[in-house]
C-alpha cells in the first residue's frame, strides 16, 4: 500500500481516561466523573458522525475494571443500564447504529439482554456506528477468537480468519486513537486492530474533552502521513 496523507479519518476510538480524577478534582463523587465520561462520549460521537467519520468506538469498561471495589463496579452497570433505557431510544432516532463489543462473562443477563435488543433496534441505521466496548480486553478477544477457530475445526489459521473471529469483526480498524489524561499506552484497547492506527494522546481529562480538543486531534491526525509499514 502506497503512503497516503489523510484528511479524515473514517473510525475513531477513544480511551476516555481521567473521569475518576476529573470528580476528584472537583470535589465529586467517582460516579459523577462516570456519568460525565458517558455523557461525553456521546457528544464526541455526535461530533464525530457531524464531521463524517463513520465509527466511534469507545473503551467504557474493561476486564480488568471488575477489580475496582464492588460500589464502583456496581454503579458502572447501573450506569450502562441507564444508558440503554435514557439514550438509546435518542441515539436510535438520529440514525445511529450501536454496537456492544466484548466478553458476556459475569455480566448480569438482564444487561445483557438489553445490549441485544439495542442492537437489534439500531441495526439498519446509516448515520454513524458507535461501538461501546464493555467488558472488553484485547488479550481475551484474541483468545476467544482463537479457541472458536480451534472449535470450529482450524488447524491453521490466516490474519483474515483472526480478524473474522474478533468481536469487532465487520467494522473497519481505527484511523485514530485518542487517549486523554496524560497516560502513553493502549492498556490492552484493540490490540490487533490498532496496528497501523495513528495514535493521539494528550492531557486533558476525559469530561473536558470538547468540540475544540476533538479537532484539534484531527487537525493533527490530517498532518499525519501513513503507509503501512510500507
Amino acid at each position: 500500500m502506497s503512503e497516503s496523507q489523510p484528511s479524515l479519518p473514517a473510525h475513531v476510538a477513544v480511551i476516555p481516561d481521567g473521569n475518576r480524577r476529573w470528580a476528584a478534582s472537583k470535589g465529586l463523587e467517582k460516579k459523577e466523573g462516570h456519568k460525565a465520561g458517558y455523557e461525553n462520549l456521546l457528544k464526541i460521537a455526535d461530533l464525530a458522525f457531524e464531521r463524517g467519520i463513520k465509527y466511534v468506538t469507545g473503551y467504557v469498561f474493561s476486564t480488568e475494571n471488575w477489580s475496582r471495589t464492588e460500589d464502583e463496579v456496581g454503579y458502572l452497570m447501573k450506569l450502562a443500564a441507564w444508558v440503554l433505557k435514557e439514550e438509546g431510544k435518542k441515539l436510535h432516532a438520529k440514525g445511529i447504529r450501536v454496537n456492544i463489543i466484548g466478553s458476556n462473562d459475569k455480566v448480569d443477563p438482564k444487561l445483557l439482554e438489553g445490549f441485544d435488543k439495542l442492537e437489534a433496534l439500531t441495526r439498519h441505521n446509516t448515520a454513524g456506528t458507535i461501538n461501546i466496548c464493555f467488558n472488553y480486553g484485547g488479550r481475551r478477544d484474541l483468545v476467544e477468537a482463537v479457541n472458536q477457530l480451534i472449535q470450529d475445526g482450524k488447524r491453521s489459521v490466516t490474519e483474515a480468519d483472526i480478524t473474522g473471529a474478533l468481536s469487532t469483526a465487520g467494522i473497519p480498524d481505527p484511523d485514530l486513537i485518542i487517549r486523554t489524561s496524560g497516560e502513553i499506552r493502549l492498556s490492552n484497547y484493540l490490540i490487533w486492530e490498532s496496528a497501523y492506527s495513528e495514535l493521539y494522546f494528550t492531557d486533558v481529562m476525559w469530561p473536558d474533552f470538547d468540540q475544540d480538543e476533538f479537532d484539534a486531534a484531527l487537525a493533527e491526525y490530517a498532518k499525519r502521513k501513513r503507509n503501512f509499514g510500507v
